[in-house]
């Protein structure tokens, strides 16, 4: 405030060193070549002083505006980008989806020749449990008859020379 209260105790304001000031704080030559948005405009009367801080002022916030419109495109910039990124990634998902079906298909052959297998070899067994019992059946039948050819075999007319002794 007291600030304020030096200003008001100040019997004149150089206008013209003020605007000499800012303008040379500004990049620009002079104020007036710094045009006002179109959604304000000077009220009649209005003082030189009033009239240029209300410039600064709608400057200030035309320059926010227009920083929060550049990050809006930069945010519909990213959001084509997350789109794009998106789209990807739904690709992305389909073929995995699909890789996955494949490796299903693929588990279920291998399970089916699995079980095609195990059936087979159990046949197998089987088949030769068989096959070993009916030649267990034929050579206790062969034994039977060996014990009959060892009894007393019947005269042909050859002689060998085991059978005599």
């Amino acid at each position: 405030m007291a600030s304020v209260e030096q200003l008001r105790r100040r019997e004149g304001v150089n206008l013209v060193q003020l605007e000499q000031d800012i303008a040379s704080v500004r990049t620009g030559s002079s104020i007036a070549s710094i045009a006002l948005p179109d959604y304000v405009e000077h009220t009649e009367g209005v003082t030189r002083v009033g009239a240029l801080s209300a410039e600064a002022v709608i400057r200030d916030y035309e320059s926010a505006a227009k920083e929060i419109e550049a990050m809006g495109a930069e945010l519909i910039d990213a959001a084509r980008k997350c789109e794009a990124l998106t789209a990807q990634v739904h690709d992305a998902i389909a073929f995995m989806r699909e890789t996955a079906a494949g490796y299903r298909d693929e588990g279920r052959k291998i399970f089916k020749r699995i079980e095609e297998c195990a059936l087979f070899t159990e046949d197998v067994r089987k088949t030769c449990e068989e096959v070993k019992r009916r030649m267990k059946d034929v050579s206790v039948g062969e034994s039977c008859n060996e014990e009959l050819a060892t009894e007393e075999p019947e005269p042909t007319g050859i002689v060998s020379v085991y059978e005599v002794r």
